[in-house]
């Protein structure tokens, strides 16, 4: 396996700090790494180092693109004669909530899915919902207000503050029926190649199920339980920018090995 690993900003020849010990990790194991300036390729220029060894499938690890920047960057590796082993279709389908929905819907909470524009309030008192999980296609505000409402004033200021904080609404807006979780409990967990991978190589069969469904080379699937005891599925990812989370460096990469 290939990796493409961020340089760090101001030493094109280091991996950037965020996954320095992955990076290092990966090299260790044997693997093949490169890296690229992202600031460049937000320039349009996009420079592998090592640049004569670049070739082949290329595993991408680093910061979240949009699905139109991950096409320009598929579109780039191309254009040095290797290719991102996730398509952007793929990275879009695993990247953004409403397009994995679908085929999990009975496993993670239910799901509405707004714009700017909608009438909030309208869509949801259609929902018979006493509280609300809001978020955009990907992420969830992370300050101190949290991203529990109550009515669909509390869920326009989430999304307003999301907006500030963040700078933009990633896709559009997701307000998803809230349901007391035990976050101590949560577990994330990568797909590679069809085979499921675990922390603690225990794989629960909610995973295997949820394995089963999405048509992605890569990605990862989050599992909490509920205040019930019942395990549900509360994000799914492109495995490509997911973070590690609990996972130690050595044990992730060694799912490249296998």
């Amino acid at each position: 396996m290939q990796l493409l690993y961020p340089c760090d900003p101001f030493d094109k020849n280091q991996p950037d700090e965020a996954y320095a010990e992955e990076f290092h990790a990966a090299k260790a194991a044997g693997l093949t790494c490169f890296l690229f300036s992202a600031e460049d390729f937000e320039s349009g220029d996009f420079r592998p180092r090592p640049a004569n060894q670049f070739s082949g499938n290329i595993l991408y690890r680093g910061w979240m693109l949009t699905p139109e920047r991950y096409a320009q960057l598929e579109q780039a590796i191309a254009a040095k004669n290797a290719s991102l082993l996730t398509t952007a279709h793929q990275y879009r389908q695993c990247h953004y909530l409403p397009a994995w929905y679908e085929a999990c819907r009975d496993v993670t909470p239910d799901t509405i899915f707004l714009t700017r524009d909608d009438d909030f309030d309208a869509a949801l008192a259609s929902t018979g919902w006493k509280a609300y999980f809001v978020k955009d296609y990907v992420k969830s505000l992370t300050t101190s207000r949290g991203s529990v409402a109550r009515n669909a004033d509390e869920v326009r200021e989430i999304v307003s503050m999301i907006e500030r904080y963040r700078g933009q609404i990633e896709g559009g807006n997701c307000v998803r029926e809230f349901e007391e979780l035990l976050p101590e409990t949560e577990e994330r967990y990568f797909v590679l190649g069809g085979h499921v991978y675990a922390r603690d190589d225990v794989v629960p069969d909610i995973v295997l199920n949820i394995a089963r469904r999405i048509d992605s080379p890569f990605f990862s699937i989050d599992i909490v339980l509920n205040s019930h005891g019942v395990a549900r599925l509360m994000e799914l990812g492109d495995g490509q920018v997911s973070d590690r989370k609990k996972w130690d460096a050595a044990k992730f990469v060694g799912i490249f090995e296998a």
